[in-house]
């Protein structure tokens, strides 16, 4: 079992930046892809941005050239800067973490939610 502990989440005015950490412990081989999820209210979840184990990165239309992702494989953990939020933004964000020859993980989620 890998367990994914989440922080950073909270409450920020438009146009403010938030940072979101994820932490991996446990029976860890080798974490593959890591990446954020996000779920709003009677929305469906999708996917905000993935990283690879070499660095390589995809984002959501909708988030490009505002959100970062980035992670420290020493650390087995994965960070998504997000500056320029929106209220279209506010969503419990998660993170979700492929461990190779050991099955896909989620985190519990943090909830960030963007003022106008």
């Amino acid at each position: 079992q890998v367990q994914l502990v989440e922080s950073g989440g909270g409450l920020v005015q438009s146009g403010g930046s938030l940072r979101l950490s994820c932490a991996a412990s446990g029976n860890i081989f080798r974490l593959n892809i890591m990446g954020w999820y996000r779920q709003a209210p009677g929305k469906q979840r999708e996917l905000v941005a993935g990283i690879s184990s070499s660095g390589t990165t995809n984002y959501a239309d909708s988030v490009k050239g505002r959100f970062a992702i980035s992670r420290d494989n020493a650390k087995n953990s994965v960070y998504l800067q997000m500056n320029s939020l929106k209220p279209e933004d506010t969503a419990v964000y998660y993170c979700n973490v492929d461990n190779v020859g050991g099955g896909t993980y989620w985190g519990q989620g943090t909830q960030v939610t963007v003022s106008s």
